[in-house]
């Protein structure tokens, strides 16, 4: 590859991780879709599970943008591409949370304290609480995460092998679509089923009903955002050169 496919490559795999990582840190927030737009709670009954509603972590508002890049990646990069970025997030995650656990393990100062009096208890149980995701949820998280991403690059370049170079958005959002409905499951079965404490733990029917409402929101979001893609492939032809760009996803197809 040339200096400019690879600066492309550094530059794709940034807002993949950053939008990765920020995700997970801003997911122990919780908000309400319905409130978004005016609109009273869905009140859905699923699996036997009644009152029901669109209440996401606000880490989904930047998973959309890490699916796209997975696809763009897919397209141009291949399958190596978005293993070797995928392990990276992963790895770099992990990472974060480490530091993170070490820093709120950290004796606090007693004037940082009384500079937030209005935060009760303190702003050290306020820091704990909003960076001290349960641990549980982290690794169903990732590994939700990995799984979803590893099957994503399957079903990619399993439909681009019967659609060819065309039908950009049939490989791009079925890929998504598929993918999120093993991401959606898993992160809800093991954070809440299986490693969950015996006290919190969800029941199946309400880890299948809160899983779906959650992949009926990726679902949406998915078929809003395809546009996205084709506006991102624009941008790359131009600063490649259509004839690179086609090059170097002919390569991508070949090599997966």
């Amino acid at each position: 590859m040339d200096k400019k496919e690879n600066l492309l490559f550094i530059i794709l795999g940034g807002f993949f991780i950053t939008n990765a990582l920020v995700a997970e840190f801003i997911a122990a927030k919780l908000f309400s879709l319905e409130k978004v737009f005016g609109m009273d709670p869905a009140n859905l009954t699923l699996f036997g599970e009644s009152g029901l509603a669109f209440n996401l972590t606000v880490g989904n508002l930047l998973w959309p943008m890490v699916f796209i890049m997975t696809d763009i990646i897919n397209e141009y990069y291949g399958k190596k591409g978005v293993r070797i970025l995928s392990y990276l997030t992963v790895g770099l995650i992990s990472y974060a949370y480490l530091m993170v656990y070490l820093g709120i393990g950290a004796p606090p100062a007693d004037f940082w304290i009384a500079l937030f009096p209005h935060i009760q208890p303190d702003i050290n149980t306020a820091f704990g609480t909003v960076f001290g995701m349960g641990l549980n949820i982290i690794i169903g998280s990732l590994i939700a995460f990995l799984v979803g991403q590893l099957l994503d690059v399957y079903v990619f370049h399993y439909l681009r092998r019967i659609t060819g170079e065309k039908k950009l958005w049939l490989r791009a959002t079925g890929s998504t679509l598929v993918s999120q409905i093993i991401d959606s499951f898993i992160v809800a079965f093991v954070a809440f089923y299986v490693l969950a404490s015996p006290e919190s733990r969800w029941s199946l029917p309400q880890v299948f009903a809160v899983a779906t409402v959650g992949y009926l929101y990726k679902f949406i979001v998915a078929v809003v955002l395809t546009p996205a893609l084709y506006l991102v492939h624009g941008l790359i032809d131009r600063f490649l050169g259509v004839e690179r760009a086609q090059k170097l996803m002919q390569d991508a197809a070949q090599q997966s």
